[in-house]
């Protein structure tokens, strides 16, 4: 019943409506609370696609289809499922937090940020419920020029207009694999479907999904679609925008990139389901990119002494953990990547977001400027201190059932894999707990001694995220509840994949053993 109700299309229009409405206000302060508003009735309309999502069904709900491009056969087409359910309240929760976080940090152009932030969010959430692979790609497409004019007009560093330029060349070049993969599937559909071109093109996800490839198409589009989200993830050696972005880019722009990972919801969403052979074919490969990613980025974030940078290398190790998680192919894996990538948004977007407020205060992040401000500023220090052990994996924090499933899960599928894991972990609590250490419990500094504490709107916006780490430490079937059906259908689907994979391993063999015996 809940399909009848264009609810994700309202998700959609509500900040474009708000970024249009932010125009044509006049005062800066009136812009503000406006996008507060808007910002909120979206974490709101989120929340209802969530309480009216029934998550028993592993299928698509909340689904709407028009006809987009006559020509090409494509359609407005969107949807969710138990995997891409919960990111539409994470991403409204933490662009909520984004904009609070930033209520001060424009004083030019403040009306053209506070717009450009609500069209970033309308266009990842669009990421999030395309079920058209020609919307998702325009969705995918969109994000890039807000996040083009944030980093570019209000980033803090020197050099973040070629920090801007930067990151749109990484995505510019990996969505040309994007394309071409996409296109691949189309022509694919259209190939066993026995339409011509253009009226037999298909790009509904799940018509792609039940549309036979053969072995070299998949391999194609598995590596191509592989490439394309490796960029935005980022996987090593894609990884270095990341950093970039993070020293020359605004916080809370930094944040909803750590926050929100894009790249790895692609793979999970597209990659692996629409070419599962390959995918399965290849899984070793998966696995060791993960790891590499893990160890070598963790390495790098040891020797760092800014936190902004040390926050973007601990980022892309995680990519690194939920790659291997992923690779495993098994439930546990699957749970723990979910859940890991949920994580994101509350612990890795929390701790930039402070990171921020460390620079706006001090006007630098480098340890050297740091030191003894858990003095000064217990509040922040405490709940830094939290969203760090969060991010190590401590028990009764939410960071401890992912990396546990995640370790389950790469245990059962790849044990020596499942020590560099574990080797990964401790090198996580090594560069963390020694910044920690350092920053906040070392000899006070004459710049640190100084630092304000907390203040109440910057308390009330950390104070939501540091509760949800607690609740699903503590209770972590409140989230791994809403997509247990559409991963136990995934699972299926997985195990078929694997059934037809090794009855084409075993036909050769079978036709040589009859030959031998004269049969044939």
């Amino acid at each position: 019943m809940n399909d009848a109700v264009p609810l994700l299309t309202l998700c959609l229009l509500w900040p474009l409506l708000g970024a249009l409405a932010i125009g044509c206000v006049r005062d800066g302060g009136r812009a503000k609370r406006l996008a507060l508003a808007v910002a909120g009735v979206e974490l709101l309309l989120t929340m209802a696609v969530v309480f009216g999502f029934d998550p028993s069904d592993g299928g698509y709900q909340w689904q709407e289809q028009h006809l987009w491009i006559p020509s090409l056969n494509a359609y407005y087409a969107v949807g969710v499922d138990g995997i891409s359910l919960l990111f539409l309240p994470m991403t409204a929760l933490l662009t909520l937090m984004a904009l609070l976080a930033g209520w001060n940090s424009a004083t030019r152009l403040n009306r053209f940020q506070l717009a450009l932030v609500l069209i970033l969010e309308s266009t990842t959430i669009g990421v999030f419920v395309a079920l058209d692979m020609a919307l998702f790609f325009l969705f995918w497409e969109l994000t890039l020029p807000p996040i083009f004019f944030l980093a570019g007009l209000w980033g803090g560093g020197a050099e973040r207009r070629q920090a801007a330029l930067k990151y749109t060349l990484y995505m510019l070049f990996g969505g040309v694999p994007l394309l071409f993969a996409i296109a691949t599937l189309a022509l694919n559909h259209a190939h066993y479907t026995g339409g011509d071109v253009p009226g037999g093109l298909g790009f509904n996800l799940p018509d792609l999904l039940n549309t036979p490839m053969d072995a070299v198409t998949q391999e194609l589009v598995f590596f191509l679609l592989m490439l394309g989200f490796a960029v935005k993830a980022p996987l090593v050696p894609f990884h270095t925008w990341l950093p970039t972005m993070a020293m020359e880019g605004p916080a809370f722009l930094t944040a909803l990139l750590v926050g929100l990972k894009l790249g790895l919801y692609g793979i999970l969403r597209f990659a692996l389901p629409l070419a599962p052979q390959a995918a399965l074919e290849h899984r070793w490969l998966v696995a060791i990119v993960g790891a590499i990613t893990l160890v070598y980025t963790a390495l790098i974030a040891l020797q760092q002494t800014n936190l902004r940078r040390l926050l973007a290398y601990s980022s892309i190790s995680h990519v690194g953990l939920v790659l291997m998680s992923l690779a495993a192919f098994n439930y546990q894996g699957q749970q723990g990547a979910l859940l890991h990538l949920l994580n994101f948004t509350l612990i890795a977007g929390s701790l930039m977001l402070m990171a921020g407020m460390l620079q706006q205060r001090l006007g630098s992040c480098e340890l050297v400027h740091l030191g003894g401000l858990a003095k000064p500023a217990p509040r922040l220090a405490c709940l830094f201190f939290l969203f760090a052990l969060a991010n190590m994996g401590v028990p009764g924090t939410n960071g401890f059932p992912a990396e546990l499933l995640v370790l389950i899960g790469t245990l059962q599928a790849y044990p020596a894999l499942a020590l560099v894991a574990l080797f990964g972990a401790v090198l996580g609590a090594a560069y963390l707990l020694g910044f920690v250490r350092k920053a906040f419990f070392g000899p006070t500094g004459a710049v640190s001694a100084t630092c304000p504490d907390l203040t109440a709107r910057e308390l009330v916006l950390l104070l939501l995220p540091a509760l949800l780490v607690l609740l699903v430490g503590f209770s972590p079937q409140t989230i791994l509840a809403w997509p247990e059906s559409a991963l136990r259908v995934r699972q299926q689907a997985v195990a078929e994949a694997e059934a037809v994979r090794a009855a084409s391993r075993s036909a050769p063999s079978r036709a040589a053993a009859a030959y031998q015996e004269g049969s044939i």
